[in-house]
């Protein structure tokens, strides 16, 4: 009975979400032998300010790459 829980940074559209949740779906499927009824897929979204990498979030990674360039 396979609980395959994952986070991911907010942003992707109901559509890639539901095609995520179908190829992590059909991959415990195709790898594990898991039967389709036992699998649950949890995806947890998170907001940009609350993920962070390297000490810097996401949101802070993105206003540095959006700021002008200094010569």
């Amino acid at each position: 009975m396979p609980l395959i829980d994952v986070s991911i940074a907010r942003g992707r559209s109901p559509e890639q979400l539901r095609a995520f949740i179908d190829a992590l779906h059909r991959a415990a499927v195709d790898t594990v032998d898991a039967a389709p009824e036992n699998i649950t897929v949890i995806v947890r979204e998170v907001e940009h300010e609350l993920w962070a990498r390297t000490n810097r979030t996401i949101a802070e990674r993105s206003v540095d790459a959006d700021a002008p360039k200094s010569s």
